[in-house]
């Protein structure tokens, strides 16, 4: 017999898209790959439209100064690290840095101020970009050394993956000869849809070609669809949409022609114009609110013991309300007993919410006592969730206990700081008073002035004497009645009619920004608001990921739950950071942004003027030169604005999910069919399992697969990468079962 044994043949890997996702994926690659080796050699090749290979256009360097990045540097890491479960070998540690190490290295290296930052400190987005760009270097570097693997970056648009045999034969627009991929890794991220195919995008742009206006279909890159020339000034420029990108866009036009925020002795913030800016920006929704301002987090000082678990929403509470009220349904060959989330998830939200509002104002002892009264009330909606008639009189029963425990609490709190006699223990099944009052004036006043306030409890008179004249710097009421729980608050801060006059709706406008950005700052451990929106919405995701995923909703319910709930979501807990809305008051003052048209905002073309008129509930109206659609398009593979997934669809590979309704009509969101780990169900119902699809292509049939990684956190775009990994690395070459059927454990 020969001495010698046949060669392996190579795994050949396509990546579409080099953006942040694929770094992480470079990193996973070269720390198992140099620790284990691999049975194949690695032909790996990544395609990126833009060139930004490890930033992607989104987080590319070269963007504008003014973007900030929607997390804190604290929060943001490139690589695995010990954290995260069966991660398989980690790279040493100064290959790993975090954005925080990366940042403070380059400041020592290059006297940078720019990267002199803290973890609490919100960089700009391309900051994020040069570090990406860097570590994805890194990464590619460690496994260009390996003499099994090879890595091609390819600057080109993926436009077709097409079937060769065993293989996939991925096409660019280049024209160049397809790569054949034994596997091939979708991170195509953030797209467009179409404008043709939105009724209303093709209204205005024929509204464009009768009259001297200009419609922006999709905002980013600013530097391409917002030019100088024609946003500047003499101009009046519309904004469709108040999140992020509208404010990215806000501070484009400012900030970014050469405007200057400057702070006062006070810290108040101003604008100074520098002339290019357009005349006005009119920024609008249905809302007419921009997202709010995201809290300090106080949690990064230890994640593990402060990110919140609640007692009430939880995963096994979901499981539970499957199990007693859950309607059963077939969707891709699996079973699922549905729920509704406004009848059973949303009721428990806001229970929990209560909780923690009240619990971060009146302190541990009302938190023990709140949920040993309300848990009667849980266990019998855990029961029988559909004996309501409503969401909001399930919301009231499960929340009395809460309420009417806190409401006798302040009763007493008022009662001390009104001079009414010494703080003694609480009654039956009440909490301590002089712990309720400890914790109220902390939360209003702060620790220190709490402190000074309560050195002169043993005087009643004089203690009520220097309560009433202490100042919150928070803003927040004095007295403890008038803090109050309201779901229906919390998602509309701001009455949407009652205003005589545009002037007298900014002011109103302005003084909800400021109490905003006040209890911003307070963080999310210390104000009422912002800790219960940051807990149940944040901390406590993974329990709505659950109850929604693979068709865990009712086919209405969830087009609710996308519709309307994903956006308080992201509102309450995906905002601004403080010092953008900080600058968003600050034009709003200059009277640069104009607010004035209120919510439920539309526009159309005005014939007589030649010009596009926003309207809203109000009774304003004002005519823009530019409009700019700044909202995030929800994916849709067949209107998408890449060639790839039409063709996709086209060719069978993958096919839309459709959430089936049961005596109402089917939900289709828009994204793919996809099984649990990521592989794309054809449309004969076979699983697709030489492609993988990770990021907004799969939302729909999952929820919030998108995210940056963050250090000291098993988060779940590792071990997202890792289900890719395995494929290969575990099995070798041949992708083998290439199809199964997309029922059964194949989704488990």
């Amino acid at each position: 017999m020969p001495e010698h044994s046949e060669q392996p043949h190579a795994i050949h890997l396509a990546i579409v898209g080099g953006g942040p996702t694929c770094t992480y994926v470079l990193e996973r690659l070269a720390a198992l790959v140099r620790e284990q080796g691999t049975e194949s050699p690695l032909d790996i090749v990544v395609y990126d439209l833009s060139g930004e290979f490890g930033s992607g256009q989104v987080h590319s360097p070269g963007q504008t100064r003014t973007s900030y990045l929607n997390r804190i540097v604290g929060q943001v890491a490139f690589a695995a690290d010990e954290s995260v479960v069966d991660a398989g070998p980690l790279l040493a540690a100064d290959e790993r840095p975090t954005l925080l190490e990366w940042c403070r290295a380059r400041y020592e290296a290059t006297g940078d101020r720019t990267f002199d930052v803290v973890a609490e400190d919100w960089p700009k987005r391309y900051v994020h970009g040069l570090a990406l760009q860097d570590q994805f270097a890194r990464y590619r570097d460690i496994l260009a050394g390996i003499d099994e693997v090879t890595v091609t970056l390819r600057t080109a648009e993926v436009v077709d993956i097409e079937e060769r045999g065993d293989r996939l034969a991925v096409r660019t627009a280049d024209g160049a000869a397809p790569f054949e991929a034994d596997y091939v890794l979708m991170l195509t991220g953030h797209s467009a849809n179409r404008p043709e195919l939105n009724p209303h995008q093709v209204a205005w742009a024929r509204f464009t070609e009768r009259h001297p206006v200009r419609l922006v279909p999709n905002a980013y890159p600013l530097e391409k669809s917002l030019p100088p020339e024609q946003t500047g000034p003499g101009t009046t420029v519309g904004c469709l949409g108040m999140g992020l990108t509208g404010i990215d866009v806000i501070l484009y036009l400012t900030e970014g022609r050469g405007g200057v925020f400057e702070r006062d002795g006070d810290g108040r913030m101003s604008y100074r114009r520098c002339g290019a800016e357009p005349d006005a920006i009119v920024p609008f929704s249905r809302t007419g609110l921009f997202t709010f301002a995201r809290p300090y987090n106080d949690k990064e000082r230890d994640i593990a013991a402060l990110e919140y678990r609640g007692p009430f929403l939880t995963v096994q509470a979901v499981r539970e309300l499957r199990r007693t009220v859950g309607r059963p349904n077939l969707i891709s060959g699996v079973e699922q007993r549905q729920l509704d989330f406004e009848a059973h998830v949303l009721p428990l939200v806001l229970l929990e919410m209560s909780l923690i509002y009240y619990s971060t104002l009146f302190g541990a002892d009302f938190r023990e006592l709140a949920i040993r009264g309300a848990r009667p009330a849980y266990e019998k909606f855990l029961a029988d969730a559909d004996s309501f008639p409503d969401w909001q009189s399930a919301r009231d029963l499960l929340t009395a206990p809460v309420e009417g425990l806190a409401q006798r609490v302040a009763a007493e709190v008022d009662r001390v700081l009104a001079g009414g006699g010494a703080q003694g223990p609480g009654g039956s099944g009440e909490p301590p008073v002089d712990s309720a009052v400890r914790s109220f004036l902390t939360v209003v006043y702060g620790a220190d002035r709490a402190g000074e306030l309560l050195a002169t409890a043993g005087d009643p008179a004089r203690f009520a004497a220097a309560v009433a004249a202490a100042t919150s710097p928070w803003r927040h009421a004095r007295r403890a009645a008038e803090h109050r729980f309201s779901w229906e608050r919390t998602i509309n801060p701001l009455p949407r009619s009652a205003y005589r006059t545009a002037a007298e709706y900014q002011e109103a406008f302005l003084d909800f920004l400021d109490v905003d950005i006040r209890w911003a700052a307070q963080g999310n451990l210390r104000n009422p608001a912002k800790a219960a929106a940051d807990a149940a919405w944040r901390d406590l995701r993974g329990v709505v990921i659950e109850a929604v995923d693979f068709g865990g909703l009712r086919a209405g319910s969830h087009r609710t739950f996308l519709g309307v709930y994903t956006p308080h979501h992201n509102r309450l807990c995906q905002g601004a950071s403080r010092e953008a809305m900080e600058k968003v008051t600050a034009l709003i003052k200059a009277g640069i942004v104009d607010i004035s048209v209120g919510p439920d905002a539309r526009v159309d073309g005005d014939e007589e003027r030649g010009r596009f008129r926003i309207s809203g509930s109000l009774g304003t109206e004002r005519l823009v030169d530019v409009l700019v659609d700044a909202r995030v398009h929800s994916f849709d593979a067949e209107r998408d604005m890449m060639a790839v997934y039409p063709n996709l669809l086209r060719r069978g590979l993958v096919r839309k999910w459709a959430n089936p309704g049961l005596g109402e009509p089917d939900f289709v969101p828009g994204g793919l069919d996809l099984t649990r780990d990521f592989h794309p169900v054809r449309a004969d119902g076979a699983v697709e399992r030489r492609i993988t699809v990770l990021g907004p292509p799969s939302e729909g049939v999952m929820y919030h697969q998108i995210g940056a990684l963050r250090p000291n956190k098993d988060h779940h775009v590792i071990r997202d990468i890792l289900c890719w990994i395995h494929d290969f690395i575990l099995r070798g070459s041949s992708p083998s079962p290439q199809f199964t059927t997309s029922g059964g454990m194949s989704y488990e």
